[in-house]
């Protein structure tokens, strides 16, 4: 066997154990540089050992794994399931009504929940990101509170102590969490370890707790685990989530949305 066709085997290994790993990573442990990688994944999936769904690499044999060439950043995640993420963010509006005090997590899906809160609603908001606070801020009936701390450019996110505190200082009766990575066995995981703070006090401070993902971060996992699946009360995603992933939810008594 040649030397290529070795590290090909051995890249599908990877995909075959791996649920999210970036580049970077994979040349590290193939002892080779990140281009050849991608000439390797490329090669990979012309074999049909592997096939790109969305991004996502699925084996022959069911398990995905997600390859970034990049770690997260908000402006390049705002293109991502775009239209999806719409559907689900005018639909997670839906269930916010008069009086509500809600707290939105970060991301862009969270953001498109902001943007289709109807003008005349009047409740109470929670938020730490600037994207998700610039929408919020459109609207002439909500009362706002930011939590603030240091200033992450690529999540667009305020992190730290004080503001934790703060966070925990507050309740709420429904938080909308967002995730980067959702596993059966291995739970709920985000991109960054420092949003694990704030997402642990969010989770506390809320009575009802709504995940609101694309079907592409089922099956994921990411390095910053956070919460279990059984700390969700309502999962809303779009109509690509598997039958394998319904009945998971279902025996977990979450209820699904899909849209």
């Amino acid at each position: 066997m040649g030397k290529k066709e070795m590290r090909m085997n051995r890249l599908v290994e990877i995909i075959n154990s791996r649920g999210y790993i970036p580049i970077k990573e994979i040349a590290q442990l193939l002892h080779v540089s990140e281009m050849t990688v991608r000439r390797d994944l490329a090669a990979v999936e012309k074999s049909g050992l592997v096939k790109n769904v969305n991004g996502v690499l699925v084996s022959n044999s069911g398990n995905t794994v997600q390859v970034l060439d990049k770690e997260y950043d908000l402006l390049n995640e705002t293109q991502v399931q775009n239209e999806v993420k719409k559907l689900i963010g005018r639909f997670a509006a839906t269930m916010i009504v008069p009086g509500d005090c809600v707290i939105f997590d970060t991301g862009t899906t969270t953001e498109q929940i902001a943007m289709a809160i109807p003008p005349e609603m009047d409740f109470e908001a929670l938020c730490f990101t600037r994207n998700t606070l610039e929408r919020l801020c459109r609207l002439p009936h909500v009362n706002i509170a930011l939590a603030g701390g240091y200033y992450y450019p690529r999540t667009q996110l305020f992190a730290g102590e004080d503001g934790v505190n703060f966070i925990r200082s507050i309740r709420a009766n429904k938080l909308f969490i967002s995730a980067a990575g959702i596993h059966e066995d291995l739970g709920i995981s985000c991109a960054n370890s420092y949003e694990v703070p704030i997402k642990r006090a969010i989770l506390q401070s809320a009575k009802q707790h709504i995940l609101v993902a694309d079907s592409s971060k089922f099956g994921v996992v990411r390095s910053a685990y956070f919460c279990d699946l059984e700390d969700i009360d309502i999962v809303i995603t779009d109509t690509g989530l598997s039958p394998e992933w319904r009945n998971i939810l279902q025996e977990r008594g979450v209820t699904l949305y899909q849209v």
